[in-house]
């Protein structure tokens, strides 16, 4: 049986999850939409070719009288889709739509880190009230399945330590001052002209995209109640091309590293000088995750941690686990 999916957003994000559920048949029947202009329901179904096409075309989803909240509450649908941008301050509005689903005894997928970096105990309770599924693996390292990895396949173990790339952005500035020789400057404008930084990389480049994510696997699979104040933050804005060339100097370079030590209430996120052949020295925008653990031994997760596509992956990926344990919704 098919299972319906309310989408809100299309953005990035949400045009890969429609480019996929356009090109594949997976069983999952389009029943809501909305951006942050308008929105769209239909019981029978939306064509995710079309509403690409619309999108496109006209820049909105659909009509502009109806808004995200109504599609939220009145859409008929067993999952909601909550692929929004971020806000890291306050988590909304998506911390609100999410709870209304979840209300109305719906499940829920979300690539959104705000609410899931907030609230995260609070919406996981309001869940398992509701006997129905948060999920979120789309919240940290993109295509990467760490939640899912380290809060199911190695649930058995013991977590000691974890180390990680988790920001592309970052990553791939300091991969172009080492290669290229670039300056700080340089590699940022270039990372903009690419578009794997924003306009206003502040919140890559100052290393709260990355924290946040520290946050939430902490809070998620270490079952731990920390906040972005907990964590010890230095980006790469201020750093230089002297401090590059030292590292190089010692066949070594530098990486923005998010570091959780469990026993030791440890967390921290910093650039770090690097032997230029250790596991963490990935190239470009691509992430990478070390979790040391007690009975697998220290293992190794790496590939692409944002993108259209590769974040799509992980949204899916979670819509069809929930489709699967619960046999179509509710």
């Amino acid at each position: 049986m098919p299972v319906r999916i309310a989408l809100i957003g299309t953005g990035a994000v949400g045009k890969g999850i429609l480019k996929a559920l356009s090109e594949k048949d997976l069983g999952i029947v389009l029943t809501g939409v909305a951006d942050s202009r308008s929105g769209d329901i239909r019981g029978e179904g939306i064509v995710p070719s079309d509403l690409l096409k619309r999108k496109k075309e006209t820049g909105l989803c659909g009509d502009p009288s109806l808004h995200a909240q109504d599609v939220v509450q009145n859409a008929p649908y067993d999952i909601l889709v909550e692929v929004s941008p971020t806000d890291a301050t306050t988590g909304e509005p998506a911390t609100g739509y999410i709870r209304t689903a979840l209300s109305r005894g719906c499940h829920v997928v979300t690539s959104n880190k705000g609410p899931v970096a907030l609230h995260y105990h609070e919406l996981k309770q309001e869940a398992d009230n509701a006997g129905v599924s948060l999920r979120f693996e789309a919240t940290v390292a993109g295509a990467i399945p760490i939640l899912h990895t380290l809060g199911e396949s190695l649930g058995g173990n013991t977590i000691k330590a974890l180390y990680g790339v988790l920001n592309g952005t970052c990553n791939y500035i300091l991969t172009r001052m080492a290669e290229e020789g670039l300056s700080y400057k340089q590699a940022l404008d270039e990372a903009r002209t690419l578009g794997y930084a924003e306009a206003d990389p502040t919140y890559d480049v100052k290393g709260i995209d990355a924290a946040i994510k520290l946050v939430i696997l902490a809070n998620t699979v270490l079952n731990r109640r920390i906040s972005l104040d907990d964590i010890d933050i230095t980006g790469i804005d201020l750093l230089t091309e002297e401090a590059i060339r030292l590292a190089e100097e010692q066949d070594a370079t530098i990486r923005l590293i998010g570091e959780i030590i469990p026993e030791k209430n440890l967390y921290r996120l910093s650039p770090r000088i690097i032997p230029r052949y250790h596991p963490l020295v990935v190239q470009g925008s691509l992430n990478v995750i070390i979790v040391r653990t007690d009975l697998a031994g220290d293992l190794v997760f790496s590939g692409k941690g944002a993108g259209s596509l590769e974040t799509a992956s992980a949204v899916l990926g979670d819509i069809l686990s929930i489709r699967d344990r619960y046999a179509g919704g509710n």
